[in-house]
This record gives C-alpha cells, sequence and structure tokens, in this order.
C-alpha cells in the first residue's frame, strides 16, 4: 500500500509539473495600468493599442487590470496578475514597471512583459520602448517660449513646470528638453520648478499653479497625472496659459490649454503586441528609442487654444517642428 500512494504521488507531481511547464496561454493578454485608465491619455491609448492588436488575433484574449495609484501597491498586483498564471503576455506603461517584471520574470519564465514609455535592456523576457521625451519637451518649451515672448515682451523671460514627483526620465528628459525649448526662443529664460508629491492631487497642484502665475509666470508645464487638473483649472482662473504632454489636454479646457505634444501610444503598442501575438519573440531582451523621426512623437495643432494663438506663433511652431522631425536639434541618445 506504502508503494502504491507513493507511486500514485508521483503521478500527481508528474502531472502537475507537466501542467506547469506548459505555461500560460501566449495568445492571452493582461493590460496592466499603474494607475486608473478613465481620464488618463497615455493610459487610455494603453489599452486602445492592445484591444485593436488583440482583436485581429484570433483566439487571442484580453484582460485589463487596474493597479491604482498607491505606487507601494504595484508589485504585489503584478505579482497576483502573473502568479495566476492566466497570462502569456503583460502589457504596461509606465517607467517603474520594468523594473518590478525583473522581480517576477525569474519565477515566472513564460510569462512575457512588453513595456512603453520605460527602458531596461537585457532581461530576455521583457521588451521595453522609450518615447524620446527629451524632443516632446522641446516642443512644449518652443510654445511656450513663443507664447511668453509675445505676451509679455519687456518682462523677464520665465515659464514653469509642476510635477508630480521627481523620476529619471522627468530629469534627464522631460525637464532638459522643456529648457532647451524655451531657450531656444530666448537663452534669456528660466524655468520655476515644483513638485506636488504625488500623481493624484489637483488641489496641491493648483495651488502651485496659482502662486506660479501670481508671480507673472505665463504658462506652465503639469506632469503631474491627474494633478494636472488643478493647474488647467488655474490657468483658467488667472486667464494665463498650459501647454500639455501626451495629448488629449484639449479637452480639459479648449482655451487654457493651448498646445499638446503627442505620443503615438496607441500605434506603438499595437505594432509591438501584434508583432508578439503572431509569434515574433525578437524584441524581448531589447530596449529600443522611438522619436518624431519615426513619427511617435509629434504635436497636436488642432485644439481650440492653438488655433486662437498668433499666426506669427504658428508659424514659428510650424518651422520648430519641421526642423525636429528632420534632426535638428539632435535629441537622439542610443541608450538610457
Amino acid at each position: 500500500m506504502k508503494r502504491f500512494l507513493t507511486f500514485g504521488l508521483s503521478l500527481v507531481l508528474a502531472a502537475s509539473c507537466a501542467k506547469g511547464q506548459a505555461g500560460p496561454n501566449p495568445l492571452s493578454v493582461a493590460v496592466f495600468v499603474p494607475g486608473v485608465t478613465s481620464g488618463s491619455p497615455i493610459y487610455e491609448m494603453l489599452v486602445d493599442g492592445a484591444t485593436k492588436a488583440v482583436a485581429e488575433k484570433p483566439g487571442a484574449t484580453i484582460k485589463v487590470i487596474e493597479a491604482g495609484y498607491d505606487q507601494s501597491t504595484w508589485l504585489d498586483s503584478l505579482r497576483d496578475t502573473v502568479a495566476s498564471g492566466e497570462f502569456g503576455v503583460i502589457v504596461s506603461s509606465n517607467p517603474s514597471i520594468p523594473e518590478l517584471c525583473a522581480k517576477l520574470s525569474t519565477d515566472y519564465p513564460s510569462v512575457r512583459f512588453i513595456v512603453v514609455d520605460a527602458y531596461m535592456a537585457g532581461n530576455p523576457s521583457i521588451h521595453t520602448v522609450l518615447y524620446n521625451q527629451m524632443e516632446q519637451g522641446y516642443i512644449v518649451g518652443y510654445l511656450a517660449g513663443l507664447v511668453t515672448k509675445e505676451r509679455k515682451p519687456d518682462a523677464v523671460p520665465v515659464a514653469g513646470l509642476i510635477a508630480a514627483q521627481r523620476y529619471p526620465t522627468l530629469d534627464r528628459l522631460i525637464r532638459p528638453g522643456f529648457e532647451a525649448g524655451l531657450k531656444a526662443v530666448d537663452p534669456a529664460f528660466t524655468l520655476e520648478f515644483r513638485e506636488v508629491g504625488n500623481w493624484y492631487d489637483s488641489a496641491k497642484a493648483s495651488e502651485l499653479a496659482s502662486s506660479l502665475y501670481g508671480s507673472g509666470v505665463e504658462v506652465i508645464l503639469p506632469i503631474a497625472g491627474s494633478g494636472g487638473q488643478g493647474v488647467v483649472a488655474s490657468a483658467r482662473e488667472h486667464e494665463a496659459s498650459v501647454v500639455w504632454f501626451d495629448g488629449a489636454g484639449y479637452a480639459l479646457d479648449p482655451e487654457a490649454v493651448i498646445g499638446c505634444a503627442t505620443i503615438a501610444q496607441d500605434r506603438l503598442v499595437y505594432e509591438r503586441l501584434k508583432a508578439a501575438l503572431d509569434g515574433d519573440a525578437s524584441k524581448y531582451g531589447k530596449a529600443e528609442i522611438v522619436s518624431a523621426r519615426d513619427g511617435y512623437v509629434s504635436f497636436d495643432p488642432e485644439g481650440t487654444g492653438y488655433q486662437a494663438l498668433s499666426a506669427t506663433v504658428k508659424a514659428g511652431m510650424d518651422a520648430a517642428l519641421s526642423s525636429l522631425r528632420a534632426g535638428t536639434p539632435d535629441f537622439s541618445f542610443d541608450t538610457f
């Protein structure tokens, strides 16, 4: 009897191991949103791109998992998603996510991760793509500079940037790009930087913006998640302006928002996920950087706020955008 039980247990374990080795369905996709989709253009594009790719692949399925704004819970939420055994591909978007994926990839080697708006090379389970956000910063910086100089030609040139928090992409790409755009208009420009402390406190962001507008700042760039809505509200109150990052800002206020730097996040996610679902595994382990020359970084000129600007400002922007797409200034970099 003892030998029979041992043999039976061995069969159960062997079956269990065989099932584990089979791994999750490679056509089962989880879109891991480190925040909330609704009201966040970058996450809405993430979901839209993934949904389109899945819809075009017979047998593929998709589930959207929202992890909320508390960054301290993201790893546990991602671990639960991966450990469920339900998903073969996890798609996400945030500079902090690749590090979390790397912590899980060893224990779950059959799961693959595609993370955009992020950079990590060398992990065979992870593919990342980073937008050249220095170019994005330059685009809205140049517009902020033109508008400020036109409205206050005799004032000391100054603009504002309100961020949720300090992080590498902000410090190394967005802020330097924004300052480069300002100084391309007038080298005398200075930048007033303020930090909210989180990605959702619109009241705090509004308070910081009101202080800047009250001190003479004409245009502010918010990099503050949903907190950016507080900056827009303050701009409306002070009859001042906002330039926006990652598109869709015009919908917040058609007059206060005067320009939106854009990324083709939906297109990028669609392209990379579709290739993966079709069996192309060549991108895993690699990190790439996409730019204005590729068409992934651009500017939306269709908003009411932008159309209301002077012909001189719009002509200046057209020239700057054409030059940037041709590689001037050259903000290219090979690694991050």
